[in-house]
């Protein structure tokens, strides 16, 4: 295994969502160099599932992006919160449901070239209609999406968002074991 020592960190920008330092790094043949590395807290995703074989997606305007993206739902774990609760909660507050059964399927790295965000991905299923929570919910577009219709929403570029292409990916092979 290849490794490299942290010869120094310097934060240089910490805000509520993400962390951004400068660190001074020795490489295994000896040169020093540094790496920009963004912090950002584990988050959930879901590929939520309705009873008609549909995947509940949405759509939402993504500034970085500069337009609107179609996404499975994710979000951040609170402190102190398990990843189900987290599951359950970003369910109610990004699609209106609530999930009744909640498997974990696996985990994975957004982007570990700069980015600490380790994404775990979650099926929902057993989708009960429940009032939306989150205050922004005028800005999401939840859309039902049979589950046969993904592989040509990614293959066209529809689907441009990279936990949203994983996560489908990894449930359309998970239905394949099934």
């Amino acid at each position: 295994m290849t490794e490299e020592t942290t010869l120094s960190t310097e934060i240089l920008f910490e805000g509520r969502a993400v962390r951004l330092r400068l660190d001074t790094i020795k490489t295994i043949d000896g040169r020093t160099s540094t790496r920009e590395i963004i912090e950002h807290d584990a988050v959930i995703t879901v590929v939520p599932v309705d009873e008609e074989d549909n995947v509940l997606l949405v759509k939402q305007y993504r500034r970085a992006a500069d337009k609107d993206l179609l996404e499975i739902p994710a979000g951040g774990i609170d402190p102190g919160e398990d990843a189900e609760a987290a599951v359950i909660r970003e369910m109610q507050e990004e699609t209106g449901y609530r999930p009744q059964k909640v498997e974990r399927l696996c985990g994975f790295y957004s982007s570990p070239g700069f980015l600490t965000e380790y994404l775990n991905l979650y099926l929902a299923t057993d989708l009960i209609a429940s009032r939306l929570y989150a205050e922004d919910t005028e800005a999401i577009e939840l859309l039902k999406v049979p589950v046969r219709d993904i592989p040509a929403l990614i293959a066209s570029g529809k689907i441009e968002d990279v936990k949203t292409i994983a996560g489908l990916l990894y449930y359309l092979q998970y239905c394949q074991k099934g």
